[in-house]
Parts: structure tokens; sequence; C-alpha cells
């Protein structure tokens, strides 16, 4: 039988693995959400972790490699939740995307280890400047194919690259936005931050495809 087959008290090996993989992003994230990216150390990882260090080097190359999978894991949820939220809101187009923004910033708000590691490590960290970019870039494709959904295929193909810049442009005022509200910078409830920035994203929206979104 074939080792990546192999079960040990019942559970496969490749399980087992995707367990010890998870657990160490767990530890991960209680440690950069907690004291932050400079004081995670392999050791200190695996003792949070409860794991030898083995287990470590079976999963990742270095920490820089734990942090980017790290990010893209709270990246995954926010992608998840806003699809969601928006998808699900069976009413007119605000109601969908303040939705959407409220999923974004609650899930992150929710939880400050999150918030700290989405908005203010991820950006000290150099080896996640292009993973960020990316990220930008694919939500804003997410954006783009969700009101294209709305108000049609060819409306936003209208637009041109004006719409993937305005879409990268709300996302990135939303991110920023979102930073100094957590930050406290920024003096407003969580209610009016997300309603106003409903405000601009439909504002901008319908702006460039000439048609009224409320």
């Amino acid at each position: 039988m074939a080792t990546t087959s192999r079960s040990y008290g019942g559970v496969p090996i490749e399980q087992r693995k995707a367990r010890r993989r998870a657990a160490l992003l767990d530890a991960a994230q209680e440690i950069i959400g907690t004291s932050g990216f400079a004081k995670l150390t392999v050791s200190g990882l695996c003792a949070e972790a409860r794991l030898s260090e083995r287990y470590y080097y079976e999963s990742f190359r270095d920490l820089d490699a734990v942090f980017s999978e790290l990010f893209d894991r709270i990246v995954d949820e926010i992608g998840q939740a806003v699809v969601t939220a928006f998808v699900t809101t069976p009413t007119d187009i605000r109601a969908k995307t303040r939705a959407a923004i409220a999923a974004a910033i609650d899930l992150i708000a929710d939880d400050p280890r999150k918030a700290r590691i989405a908005t203010v490590e991820a950006q000290l960290n150099p080896a996640l400047l292009m993973r960020r970019a990316e990220v930008m870039r694919s939500f804003a494709g997410i954006m783009m194919a969700v009101c294209a959904d709305e108000v049609g295929a060819e409306v936003v193909e209208n637009a041109g690259d004006q719409a993937e810049f305005a879409a990268t442009h709300l996302l990135g005022g939303l991110w920023e936005t979102t930073n100094s509200w957590l930050a406290g910078t920024l003096p407003v409830t969580r209610a009016v931050l997300i309603d106003r920035s409903t405000d601009q994203f439909l504002l901008t929206a319908s702006h460039l495809i000439g048609v009224p979104l409320d």
C-alpha cells in the first residue's frame, strides 16, 4: 500500500498532515495576532501548536511561508464571507452591497488577531507585498463579476479599464479606511463605517456605468 494511503488509528496520513498544518497555522495566528510576526519562532510556533519541530518542516520551508499561508487563509475567509453575504441577501443592490461590506468588516473586527494580521502585520512584511497586490486584483475581479451579474456584462465591459481601476481603488480605500477605524483614528461607529462605505461603492459604480444604483 502506498505511503500516502496509510492510516494510523483509522485516520489517513494525508488527513493527519492537514490537521498538523492547520494546527500550526492556528498557532501562528495566535502568536502573530497577539505579539506580531517579529515574535514568531519555529520553537515558539511548535510549542503553541503542541507539535514537534519535525512536523513544522514537514509543512513549511520557513516562517515567511507560514505567514503567507496564514494571510491567504484569512483572505479566503473574507472572500467567502463577502460573496456569501452578497448572494444570499434577497433584496436590492444597496442591501446586498452593504451586507457584503459588513461581512468583510465584521470578520476582522470581531477577531483582533485577524485584524492585526491583515491590516498591520501584512503591511510590514516585505514577503507579502506582492501577495497583497495579487489579492486586491483578485477581489477586484470578483467585484466586477458580481456587478456584471447585477447590471449586465455588457455594461461592465463598456466601462473598459475604468471598471478594474474603480474596483481596485474602492477596495484599497475600504482597506485603508477600515485600518484607520480599527486603529481608532477614524472615530465613527461600525454601522456608520459600513453605511458610508456602501455609499461610496454605489456612487462610484453608478457614475461608472451611468445607471443609478440604489
